[in-house]
This record gives C-alpha cells, structure tokens and sequence, in this order.
C-alpha cells in the first residue's frame, strides 16, 4: 500500500439526484474519465466523494468535480467529451500557467466553446486577420472553429455569404464516377463542414441558405477566376492543395472578406508532399504581416480521448522511421 497518497473528502451541494447521475454519467462513466486522465481514485456515496491519489492530482481532481457540478446547473444532459474537453483545458492551465484559457463564439442556436491556448488564440487570430492558417493534427477543432467564426459573421452581418472550399482528392480510394449535379457531386468530400453548418444553423436553414447562394460549397477548381467580396471563405484539407492552387485561391481574396486555410500536414494525399501548397505557404507567408498561423498540437485534439493516443503513437512510428534513415 502506498502510504503517500493523499485523500480528501468533498460534499456536493445542494443535494439533487438529477445533477449528481448528470456529473457521475451512466455507470459512473464520467468519474472513470476523471480517475483515468489525473491519476485518481474516486469513491463515491450519494453527494460525498472520497479522492485519493498525489496531492496536486487531488486537488484538481476536487476542483473539477465541483466545476462540472455547477455546470450541471445550466446543462441538462453532461456528455463525456465535455469531461475530456474540461479536463484537457484544466491541464494546459496548470502546465502553462495561464487563466485566460477559453473564448466563446455566440450563435443564434447556442455557444460554442473554444478551449485551450491554442485554440483561443485561433479564433483572436481570425478576429483580428483577414487570412488565418489553422495547422496541426485532426480533432483539434481547425475546422468546426472555422465554421462557427463564419456562421457567427453572417448572422451578426459582417458578411454576406459563406463559401466552403474543398481540393477534390481521393485519400488513397478510388471512388469511380459520382452521378448527380455539381453539389451532389461534392458533397462527400464537404460532409465535416456540412455536419458543422447543421448543427450550428440546423438542416432546413442550411438548405434554404444553400439554395439562395448565400451558402456556396465548392471544388477548389471552380475558384478560378473569381473575385469574392464580403464573404467567410474556409479551403478545408489545405494540406492537398499543390502550391499552384493555393496562391491562387489566396488571390481569390476580395474586399471585406476573410478566409480560413486548415490542414494537417501529416495527411497529405498528393504523390509528392513536397507539392503541398500548405507547407509551402507556410514557408512563403510566415513573415506576412496581416497573415495569421496557429499550430495545432497533439495535445489539442479534443475528440475521443483514445484519438490523441492514436495520434501519438503514429507521430512516434513516424519519427522512429526517419531516426533510423
């Protein structure tokens, strides 16, 4: 037995069975997230919880679960990746030392949180520049941010319209000839912006918002020789663009418009990645005033926890490899 733990006990209150099962989550799901990500032990009984483990890992983990108690509070239903976004916002405060760590973006359907430094810093950089770069692993928000910065622009009325801009490449499948009209046509590679829109604007809006133009979603090939003027314009997957397409669509940037490049450098799907006009640009327009960059990292990733383990371990394969070159 280890005779350096250290224990505290915390008392809930005020007492409500319908918050404390929304904290705990179904068969203490959520305590076993806690435990698992601070190194804890947690017993619980009715409103008093018992936490074990090293001091600074305990107070944290008090911290959070009074935290998230009050959260419940305002949110009818707790879902686990809110534990994870809440405990991964928790350990980069106490890692970098900063308090100012979350921003918020207002929509007509609700809020969205960013969270972490990163991406606060991601959307002050959008707020401030009429070209951001967002750079780094996926699940790390580049492009959902993105999103939410766009719908909040053209409903405050900033912006006209909404244009989503994808390269059409094929990840490494050949998907043969795709029948329908241009939009059909693109709709499986603009799914994640689309699935973002729905659930920020919701379905019908989106549609009535597609169908007068005011939302555009387009093959990178189409924006040649276009002009785009008030408009929130996202190139998603900027990582398969060749550096021909890129200063091109870069140009493509009109007056009271802004645009959004997001891309992961470690996906590239063109034959030669060094052909990739996202690292290119990179190297060209670090320098540029007026020009944006975030750098996502592992660290940032904020889907299933089991995600930035996946990231981690390739990332880790991939360094061995070239280690031993």
């Amino acid at each position: 037995m280890n005779t350096l733990l250290y224990s505290e006990i915390l008392t809930l209150a005020p007492e409500d069975n319908h918050r404390l099962f929304n904290l705990c989550g179904k068969l203490n799901e959520h305590l076993k997230l806690i435990e698992n990500r601070l190194g804890v032990m947690i017993k619980q009984r009715g409103h008093t919880f018992s936490v074990s483990g090293e001091r600074h890992a305990v107070k944290q983990a008090c911290d959070t679960l009074n935290n998230l108690y009050e959260e419940t509070e305002k949110v009818s239903i707790l879902e686990p990746k809110e534990i994870h976004l809440y405990l991964q916002t928790v350990g980069k405060r106490v890692e970098s030392g900063h308090q100012e760590d979350h921003m918020e973006i207002r929509l007509r359907k609700g809020v969205i949180t960013a969270r972490g430094e990163n991406q606060v810093h991601y959307i002050r950089s959008i707020l401030q520049h009429d070209i951001n770069f967002g750079i780094g692993p996926a699940g790390t928000g580049k492009t959902y941010l993105a999103v939410a910065c766009a719908v909040q622009a053209l409903e405050t009325e900033r912006v006209s319209r909404i244009i989503l801009v994808r390269p059409i490449v094929e990840a490494g499948e050949k998907l043969g000839f795709l029948p329908g009209d241009i939009a059909q046509k693109v709709h499986p590679y603009l799914r994640p912006l689309y699935d973002a829109l729905y659930e920020m604007i919701g379905f019908e809006k989106v549609t009535q918002l597609i169908e007068k133009d005011v939302i555009e979603l387009l093959p990178l090939a189409y924006m040649r020789g276009r002009s785009l003027n008030d408009s929130f314009i996202i190139l998603d997957e900027g990582q398969n663009t060749t550096i021909e397409q890129m200063k091109m669509f870069l140009t493509r940037i009109g007056f009271n418009s802004k645009a959004v490049v997001t891309g992961d450098i470690t996906q590239i799907d063109l034959n030669n990645r060094r052909d990739s006009g996202l690292i290119h640009a990179r190297e060209v327009l670090k320098d540029v005033s007026g020009i944006g960059f975030t750098q996502f990292q592992i660290s940032d990733v904020v889907r299933h926890p089991l995600v930035q383990t996946i990231v981690e371990a390739y990332e880790d394969h991939e360094n061995k490899k070239q280690n031993q070159k």
